[in-house]
C-alpha cells in the first residue's frame, strides 16, 4: 500500500513531512518540490507551461518542468480517488518521480486537488479503497506483488484478519489504516501505530467522520506505546520492507514484548527492493524462516501473495 507510507524514505531534502489536511488553493498542492493541478477545477498555470513541451503526456498526467518543481496536471474524478493512484504514478510517471518522497508529495496533490475539503477529500479516498479491498473489482493473479493494486492486497487484508487471536490488535507501521478501520468495523479493539504525525492525524480525522474506534498513535516501532503482554495479536503488515536490515530484530523483538497471544508480519516477495514505494530490503521464505527461529517461540512460515510470519507467543485463550 502507498502514500504518505510506513517508513517514508529520505530523498535529497530529508525526510518527508506532509500535512495531509493542510490548507491549500482549490483545485491545486504544492509544496517547494511539486506542484499538482486538476486542470478542471483549478486554473491551469499556463505561463508556468507554454516555454516548453511537456516533459511527458498519459492517459492520466501531463507532466512539466518550468523550473525546479515538478508540475503535475490531471484530470482523476472523485471517484477514482483510491490507493491505485499508487500503481498510475508509479507506472505513467516512472523516472519523472523517481524518490518515495516525491511519490507522495504527488500523491497527496492527486488526492487534495480532486476535492476542495480537505477532509472530504481524503475522506472519499478512504471510502473508495476500502470498498475495493473488501469487493475487489477484478480477479486477483496471485503471482502479482499486491503492491500493484488494491485488488491484490485484498488477499493479503483477508489472511491477516485470518491469523488473529484475540479481540485486541495492535499494528506497527499501520500507514493510511485500512487494515485497522477493517478490523474496527469487525469489532476488533484496535491500536494503529506509525511513526508519521501527518498520517496519524488524517487517521485519527478520517476514523472520527467515519464513526469507527481506531486509536492512532504516533511511535516508533522499535519502542512502542505499549506495555508487556497487553495486546492480544500484533501485526505488520508490509512494513519491514521499509525498514533498514539493522532495525528488523529490534522491531520484532517489540512486537513479541507486547503480543500477548499472537505476532502476524507480512512482507511482499521481490526480486529487489522497490524505490518508489519505499522499500529499502527484500524478504524470502528462507529470511523469515531464520526470524522465526531466532523468537525461540512456536512459528509457521507460508507463502501468499508475498510471505507471511506468524509466532505464537504462548497465551492460547
Amino acid at each position: 500500500m502507498t502514500g504518505l507510507h510506513d517508513a517514508p524514505a529520505p530523498d535529497t531534502t530529508g525526510t518527508v513531512l506532509i500535512d495531509p489536511l493542510a490548507a491549500q488553493h482549490p483545485g491545486r498542492w504544492e509544496d517547494a518540490r511539486v506542484v499538482v493541478c486538476h486542470v478542471d477545477r483549478a486554473p491551469v498555470p499556463v505561463r508556468l507551461v507554454a516555454a516548453r513541451p511537456p516533459e511527458r503526456v498519459t492517459e492520466h498526467f501531463e507532466v512539466h518542468r518550468p523550473g525546479e518543481r515538478l508540475l503535475v496536471l490531471h484530470r482523476l474524478r472523485p471517484d477514482e480517488l483510491d490507493d491505485d493512484i499508487a500503481g498510475l504514478i508509479a507506472g505513467e510517471l516512472s523516472g519523472l518521480v523517481t524518490s518515495a518522497g516525491d511519490f507522495e508529495r504527488v500523491f497527496t496533490g492527486v488526492v487534495r486537488s480532486t476535492i476542495s475539503d480537505p477532509l472530504t477529500a481524503w475522506s472519499t479516498f478512504y471510502a473508495n479503497s476500502l470498498a475495493v479491498l473488501r469487493d475487489p473489482r477484478a480477479p486477483v493473479d496471485p503471482a502479482a506483488p499486491p503492491e500493484s493494486s488494491l485488488a491484490g492486497f485484498a488477499p493479503v487484508h483477508e489472511r491477516a484478519l485470518a491469523e488473529l487471536r484475540g479481540r485486541t490488535v495492535l499494528d506497527v507501521g499501520t500507514c493510511f489504516g485500512f487494515l485497522p478501520l477493517r478490523l474496527a468495523q469487525e469489532g476488533f479493539e484496535v491500536i494503529a501505530t506509525d511513526h508519521t504525525p501527518g498520517t496519524m492525524g488524517l487517521l485519527g480525522a478520517v476514523a472520527a467522520r467515519r464513526g469507527e474506534a481506531v486509536r492512532p498513535v504516533v511511535a516508533d516501532a522499535r519502542a512502542l506505546p505499549a506495555a508487556p503482554r497487553s495486546v492480544d495479536t500484533v501485526t505488520a503488515v508490509h512494513l519491514l520492507e521499509h525498514l533498514p536490515v539493522a532495525d528488523t530484530v529490534p522491531v520484532l523483538d517489540e512486537m513479541l514484548r507486547v503480543a500477548r497471544r499472537r505476532v502476524v508480519v507480512a512482507v511482499p516477495y521481490e526480486d529487489v527492493p522497490e524505490p518508489v514505494y519505499g522499500h529499502v530490503r527484500t524478504f524470502d521464505h528462507a529470511a523469515l524462516h531464520a526470524l522465526g527461529e531466532r523468537t525461540g517461540h512456536p512459528f509457521t512460515v507460508s507463502d501468499d501473495h508475498g510471505g507471511w510470519l506468524v509466532v505464537d507467543t504462548g497465551e492460547v485463550a
